[in-house]
């Protein structure tokens, strides 16, 4: 297959948020961000009523996307990962498919879904570190000081949220982790699916993780059956279908077209989204703290996104490099 011209990183003209069809990086970028918006609202609503449990909810949601994805590339005939991509793929499996999930699941029984939403705006800041050290992409000056403004607003929000400036509540500390071993996994992913593609590299991933999934999965079945209401399995639904799946397929696609630094930085967006679809569909109360902090990360979003990448060698050898990428 021909090499995708996606690869290559224009250092033209500031990037824009909202003219998102003339870069196809953010476009794709956007409409994942915009599936993972209802994560944590859904996850809330999934574990609402305690009759669906957490373990459940984060390990069921990747077998039915593991699923999906089997199906996908078995009909598909798609290439195997091959060599060091596994490790690639370990990375990814670990931590958007087992890590993130079953963290955010346990995190969000003990706090509200605007709250998670917005701790875990955290993420595209430290995407961008790992990216940068994995990619060699160089954003400059004002992309690291609206990033570093947008996890010190959401580490603030924490704080103010929990009532304590020097002692984390337990969800936090879960929801941190979340955003550690996500973040892995965003940058990984990225890369990798330059190589594989981006509905491969999650697929891959999931069908690494299923054996694990599985057997948590039937050990959350027999230590609690899950007996949901309609409203909370359309939610589990969701999570399986979407979150895990149709949603990295977007979000992988506009980390490989990249810049992988820049991209990630579109996902600062999400609490402020997810803290209006819990409003909506949880009829939870919107703070001004809440606010404030969502508006402060979005602004920050909106400055970080419309800075200048400078390319590295190292975009540039996978420009030319022949790698193998499926659409």
């Amino acid at each position: 297959m021909s090499e995708d011209s996606s690869a290559t990183v224009s250092p033209g003209r500031p990037l824009s948020l909202f003219v998102l069809p003339s870069r196809p990086g953010l476009s794709w970028g956007f409409l994942g961000v915009l599936a993972f918006s209802f994560t944590v609202p859904l996850t809330r609503l999934a574990l609402g009523s305690g009759h669906l449990s957490p373990l459940f909810v984060g390990s069921a949601r990747a077998v039915v996307a593991a699923l999906l994805a089997g199906l996908a590339l078995w009909f598909s005939q798609s290439p195997r990962p091959r060599g060091r991509e596994w490790i690639g793929v370990g990375v990814v499996a670990a931590g958007a498919v087992l890590g993130f999930p079953l963290l955010t699941s346990i995190a969000l029984t003990q706090t509200p879904a605007s709250h998670g939403a917005v701790v875990i705006a955290l993420l595209p800041a430290t995407t961008a570190i790992v990216s940068v050290v994995r990619t060699g992409e160089r954003p400059g000056r004002m992309f690291w000081v609206t990033s570093a403004g947008g996890a010190v607003a959401a580490v603030l929000f924490a704080a103010v949220q929990g009532h304590t400036f020097g002692q984390l509540q337990a969800a936090d500390v879960l929801l941190f982790a979340a955003v550690i071993v996500c973040a892995l996994a965003y940058a990984e992913g990225g890369i990798l699916s330059r190589r594989l593609g981006a509905w491969q590299t999650i697929s891959w991933a999931l069908l690494a993780t299923a054996p694990v999934t599985v057997l948590l999965t039937g050990w959350a079945v027999v230590d609690q059956p899950p007996a949901g209401t309609p409203a909370e399995w359309l939610a589990f639904a969701y999570l399986g279908v979407v979150s895990m799946f149709l949603g990295f397929v977007a979000w992988y696609r506009g980390l490989a077209i990249g810049p992988l630094a820049q991209v990630s930085q579109i996902q600062l967006a999400q609490p402020v989204m997810s803290i209006g679809w819990a409003a909506l569909i949880l009829h939870e109360s919107i703070t001004w703290p809440t606010l404030l902090g969502g508006v402060a990360v979005v602004a920050c979003a909106l400055v970080a996104v419309r800075s200048r990448t400078r390319p590295s060698s190292t975009l540039r050898r996978h420009a030319h490099s022949g790698d193998r990428v499926g659409q």
